[in-house]
């Protein structure tokens, strides 16, 4: 471990996606259905929110569990490739996968193994150290993150989580809902609630910005100091839908450079609306967007 300072450290989900893609969603009732060519896709929502934030010239850091495996493998090469520095003890486990079937539309269903043992923890010596680096701490909602979050308050280091899609009820996410200073969700999990949803979490909560992300329809943004939520409009990718899968991982990315840069909220979620339309455009993080690209892409 260096003692450089971070930009960003992001804290677990990293692994592998195999991408399957399929003539449409839901798949037809059938013993076999005859598809492409079968992608292993490493990175998942930690190790794409790391490599997004690297991709816009952010100082990264993964912190996680991964096997020894070649799962593994394939996540340690990504990252390498991507610029982010791994810190990583072995997960007895083995490294997390999901399955991921993809629609010509770019839309997907996803099937996730996330395979950490309820007992998992990184040892405060190994984490404590490397959260002290840090400017900005993004968890991603592995168990074993909701154990850091009494030190990450105590150093009073800002810090975000993604709920993906949470409904609002279930008791996993909550407590990453009510103890992160900045909160992303997908708006698909809580449906016709999600308003209420994001008004719950700023009640209940530290939070002092909501955003749930809803794909073609753009994004929600909701702040203690701002009435709302607002909405804010998705923007026309650059190239045709390949694959969405990363796309709201793209979105925090630029989102937190955004605060990381000084701007308002409402600029980071357009900052977001251009970062996620981009890697739609490519296979998994494949089409990550570079700083001078997303500053030109939305001018104020």
């Amino acid at each position: 471990m260096t003692s450089s300072p971070l930009d960003v450290l992001v804290v677990g989900g990293s692994g592998v996606d195999t991408v399957v893609r399929v003539p449409a969603l839901p798949v037809p009732s059938a013993d076999a259905h005859q598809v492409g060519p079968i992608r292993e896709q490493p990175g998942q929502t930690g190790g794409n929110v790391a490599l997004g934030c690297r991709a816009l010239g952010l100082d990264v850091a993964l912190l996680d569990h991964i096997g020894d495996d070649w799962p593994g493998r394939l996540v340690r090469e990504r990252l390498a490739a991507g610029g982010v520095a791994l810190e990583a003890l072995v997960s007895p486990a083995g490294t997390r996968r999901a399955v991921n079937l993809v629609d010509p539309s770019g839309r997907r269903m996803s099937f996730y193994d996330g395979r950490d043992p309820a007992d998992l923890r990184i040892p405060r010596s190994f984490h404590l150290p490397r959260l002290r680096r840090a400017r900005h701490i993004h968890l991603s909602i592995v168990n074993f993150a909701r154990f850091l979050l009494d030190d990450i308050e105590e150093l009073g280091i800002p810090v975000s989580t993604d709920l993906h899609d949470w409904d609002g009820v279930a008791d996993h996410h909550r407590e990453f809902a009510l103890r992160c200073d900045v909160v992303f969700l997908s708006a698909a999990g809580a449906g016709d609630r999600v308003a209420e949803v994001m008004r719950d979490i700023l009640r209940e909560g530290r939070a002092r910005i909501v955003v749930a992300t809803a794909g073609e329809a753009g994004s929600l943004l909701l702040t203690r100091d701002g009435g709302g939520p607002l909405p804010v409009p998705a923007v026309v990718p650059p190239a045709p839908v390949v694959d969405s899968n990363g796309a709201g991982d793209a979105y925090v990315s630029a989102f937190l450079l955004g605060l990381l840069t000084g701007h308002g909220p409402e600029r980071c979620a357009r900052l977001g609306s251009v970062a996620g339309a981009h890697a739609c455009t490519g296979e998994g993080n494949t089409a990550l967007i570079g700083r001078a690209e997303l500053l030109a892409a939305a001018p104020y």
